[in-house]
């Protein structure tokens, strides 16, 4: 028997008013029909178009939901952080906005968690996984060969550090994001690292994913600071990444 009762899901969201009220009435259906309680928080990152005020009134019809919003840009990581730290529940999800991920992929990270993982992350190279619709060729061929840099330089092991589909127990969310401080879209490794610094469980999940256009990541300009970020945490090593907070 599990020993959770409470799901927090956080969903960062930047700019997303067009999919933003798909993807609340998506979460809604889905978790509605779980036997578990649940809560979703979208985290508005400074937004210009009507992404929090949609959010706002969405969590107004339906008291599970809540906005964090402020009002200046600051980065993936930086939401997705201060959404986590936010978040109350017994395990807490974060997912993209696109539901590139599936809703229904919830419960395979359940179920490692269930296990006795502390972290279960969705994974995409994993054979096992079903990538319905591909990315362009360019941007797989990048990702993969960022995975290989991330594998080298920062975590062995991992597979796929950027999905974004990963779920915590409380103890290592509360352990893990606390630490962190990469405000772009470096956050996922260098939660990893931290996670594995701290020696927690990670399992890889396979996933059913498919591609969503309106990525914010931009290959030219993001790819050299991911690379950067990645290369600093290698450089500053595992006891200052794990420095007293």
């Amino acid at each position: 028997m599990s020993s959770w009762s409470h799901l927090s899901v956080v969903v960062p969201a930047y700019n997303e008013e067009e999919r933003l009220p798909r993807t609340l009435d998506r979460l809604k259906e889905y978790y509605d029909a779980q036997p578990y309680d649940y809560d979703v928080a979208v985290v508005s990152d400074g937004s210009k178009d009507r992404t929090a005020d949609i959010a706002h009134e969405f969590a107004r019809a339906n008291g599970r939901f809540r906005l964090i919003s402020y009002p200046d840009n600051q980065g993936k990581g930086y939401a997705v952080r201060k959404g986590m730290l936010e978040a109350t529940g017994d395990l807490i999800l974060f997912c993209d906005a696109d539901l590139a991920t599936p809703q229904e992929e919830t419960e395979k990270l359940l179920e490692r968690m269930n296990q006795g993982a502390d972290v279960a992350i969705g994974s995409r190279p994993l054979q096992a996984s079903n990538l319905e619709v591909r990315q362009p060729w360019y941007r797989e061929m990048l990702g993969r060969s960022f995975n290989l840099a991330v594998q080298t330089i920062g975590i062995r092991g991992i597979d796929d550090t950027q999905c974004g589909f990963k779920m915590f127990t409380a103890a290592a969310n509360k352990d893990i994001f606390s630490r962190c401080k990469l405000n772009g879209f470096g956050f996922d490794f260098e939660a990893l690292m931290v996670a594995r610094d701290l020696g927690y469980r990670i399992d890889e999940v396979p996933i059913r994913w498919r591609h969503q256009e309106g990525s914010k990541v931009v290959l030219m300009r993001d790819g050299p600071r991911m690379l950067r970020d990645l290369l600093k945490l290698r450089m500053m090593g595992k006891t200052r990444r794990l420095e007293k907070r």
